[in-house]
């Protein structure tokens, strides 16, 4: 199951204006751009005309490019992630040296996320926290793809190293990790694809040792773009494995893929690469499965019916032998899908209403998806858990989305709780044993 959109913690940016903090005191971006500090991150901040700052900004970190010695830049878009992305830093920044750097681009925290991070400036000067959409700060806006996607390359375009490290927010580096890119990079790879392990939200337990079935490093050479695509593509839902020549993103075409929450997917795999790509194998990423801010609402259904198989159908250079092992084309038509996600609590007379009703084709079609739109959904989940144990086959993910669910069985049995058999079983259900979730 592809899993990456649940990284998509952004809001809609109305324009590309930003205020950088923190770049090496030697030349600091706040220091050309009259007015704008660590301290003004905000509304108030923001003079006309924004767009002359930003270009100047941006001159100037090209000319910070030219003489750099940064080898690899962490490129991590945030929004409201001021619990997590903590840990995330200090998993970056305990084993960083002096050839990397971090970008954090924030898309209108309404939380702490800009206190936590600055207190990571002070010991690692070459982090830097730019404000892409400050007219939104300290208000509450909704995730979009848009957003994400956008902060994406704005992230970017700021970084000054070889290679750009598309990293999530809320996610942790393995001991280690930093040093095994850079190592790779010496063989001047376009893309290196790194390998992780997904864990449950609070960390303590392994959902999949690997997302990626490899036992050894693995060298795509141009001629296998093919299975490069077949091997990796599902995987790469999750941007945090992305690890990407800035020479190359910046050569790609990159708005036609603004909106789909998977810019990196398209910027990757829009045309063929000219030379190697490297997938390690070791799991050197720790995922969080199971937080994401987008989870249990509409836009769960949208993404990966229709956002996620579109996107890869639309992909040319590919045989569709070779995209059907990534999705399916058109998932929606399937009743055994729509049976899964209305278990998981994704789906709904409002999605049929709003995205199936006018596509299928038959009455009996419709009738079909309108009845599992509304069948009881305590009932499916049970069933899809009881599936789950006696299969033994499937992912331990399916299992955490089905527990998240609002339909999961056990809240329909709130009188019966008490007992000690029920508290058993819904400890033994929950990922990490917390049954009031």
């Amino acid at each position: 199951m592809s899993f990456a959109l649940r990284k998509l913690e952004d809001i809609e940016l109305g324009s590309w204006s930003f205020v950088p903090v923190g770049l090496p005191s030697t030349s600091t971006v706040s220091e050309h751009a009259s007015g704008f500090s660590e301290k003004n991150c905000g509304p108030e901040a923001f003079d006309p005309p924004q767009r002359e700052i930003t270009a100047s900004a941006r001159g100037l970190v090209q000319d910070l490019t030219k003489s750099s010695k940064i080898k690899l830049s962490f490129c991590i878009p945030t929004l409201n992630r001021g619990s997590m992305i903590g840990k995330t830093l200090e998993s970056v920044v305990s084993q960083a040296t002096d050839e990397v750097e971090i970008v954090v681009v924030d898309g209108g925290s309404s939380d702490n996320t800009r206190e936590v991070v600055s207190t990571f400036q002070q010991d690692f000067p070459s982090l830097r926290y730019v404000c892409s959409n400050p007219q939104n700060l300290g208000t509450k806006s909704a995730p979009s793809g848009a957003g994400f996607d956008r902060d994406c390359c704005l992230a970017v375009e700021l970084a000054r190293g070889e290679y750009c490290w598309l990293f999530t927010d809320d996610d942790l580096l393995k001991p280690g990790a930093i040093q095994k890119v850079l190592v790779a990079a010496r063989d001047q790879y376009e893309l290196i694809v790194v390998n992780a392990e997904v864990r449950s939200a609070d960390l303590s337990r392994t959902l999949e040792a690997a997302r990626i079935r490899l036992t050894a490093d693995h060298i795509y050479p141009p001629t296998e773009w093919q299975r490069l695509f077949a091997d990796t593509a599902d995987y790469m839902s999750f941007v945090g494995g992305v690890v990407i020549k800035r020479q190359l993103w910046n050569a790609r075409q990159q708005k036609p893929y603004i909106g789909t929450g998977f810019i990196h997917v398209g910027v990757v795999f829009q045309s063929p690469l000219h030379g190697d790509a490297l997938v390690i194998a070791e799991p050197l990423i720790e995922i969080r499965y199971g937080d994401a801010l987008y989870m249990r609402t509409s836009r769960y259904f949208e993404i990966w019916m229709f956002t996620w198989p579109n996107l890869i159908w639309s992909l040319p250079h590919f045989s569709d032998s070779s995209k059907l092992r990534v999705c399916h084309k058109e998932p929606w038509r399937n009743k055994r899908t729509l049976l899964q996600f209305r278990a998981k609590g994704a789906f709904s007379p409002q999605e049929y209403d709003g995205w199936l009703e006018k596509r299928l084709d038959s009455q009996w079609d419709r009738l079909a998806a309108r009845l599992i739109a509304g069948f009881p959904g305590s009932v499916l989940n049970f069933l899809a858990i009881l599936r789950y144990f006696l299969s033994g086959r499937m992912p331990a993910e399916y299992l955490v989305d089905l527990v998240k669910s609002p339909f999961y069985f056990a809240r329909a049995f709130r009188g019966l709780r008490s007992s000690s058999a029920v508290r058993g079983l819904a400890r033994r259900l929950s990922p990490s044993g917390d049954t009031s979730r």
